[in-house]
């Protein structure tokens, strides 16, 4: 692959992914200030504006070199400023689904935009369908990553709020063990060559090309 073609790819899935990460930590901050909590309203997080969100080797670097993942900055949450009626262990889990479902949310809005463009002979609108594929693949991705129960991810926050009492200090001990599992299970599979969520994104793929026709 020459080096502008690489480039080309790299643009390509950037924008996408610098959208939808600025959605989702958009998502986690609206879910606080829906239950009570304003810290990431005050801190300027409760935007879509993407420049609030970035994290310059998540959001940037990494991504533009062609690491296949990346993730913005987190959004402050601050359980103890939330309503009366709603505990801070429902109400974190809450907010973490935020995030995930708002990436499910953004690939159904995609994928009815490609549905419309990719049988159009307009080159615009193909275009147009070519980026929203893109969005689909990648916001499936996204939710069901960060679906994952590995700390920091949202689906730890998820089994903090689901797991029972008798199962928490197991889980403490493994949330203790910080970004260890989550390095494991981001660079064993590409050491192997093998990604687990690789028939999943085939699934997605084919269901792109039914939609196409």
């Amino acid at each position: 692959m020459s080096l502008g073609s690489f480039m080309l790819e790299r643009v390509a899935w950037f924008v996408p992914l610098v959208l939808s990460l600025s959605v989702h930590e958009w998502a986690h901050a609206r879910a606080a200030f829906a239950l009570g909590d304003g810290t990431a309203e005050s801190k300027g997080r409760l935007t879509l504006d993407p420049l609030a969100h970035i994290d310059p080797v998540g959001t940037v670097l990494l991504p533009l070199m062609g690491v296949p993942f990346g993730w913005a900055r987190p959004v402050p949450v601050d359980p103890t400023r939330f309503r009366r009626d709603i505990s801070m262990r429902l109400g974190m889990l809450w907010v973490a689904l935020a995030g995930p479902a708002s990436n499910v949310g953004l690939a159904v809005g995609a994928l009815g935009v490609y549905a419309v463009c990719a049988g159009s002979g307009s080159r615009l609108l193909l275009g147009l369908a070519g980026a929203a594929g893109y969005m689909v693949i990648l916001n499936v991705l996204l939710a069901l990553f960060n679906l994952v129960p590995v700390f920091p991810l949202d689906g730890s926050r998820v089994v903090d709020g689901l797991l029972p009492d008798r199962f928490s200090a197991g889980w403490e001990r493994l949330k203790g063990l910080g970004m260890i599992p989550l390095g494991v299970l981001v660079v064993v599979p590409q050491l192997l060559g093998w990604s687990p969520f690789g028939p999943l994104l085939e699934r997605v793929q084919a269901l792109l090309g039914w939609v196409a026709g």
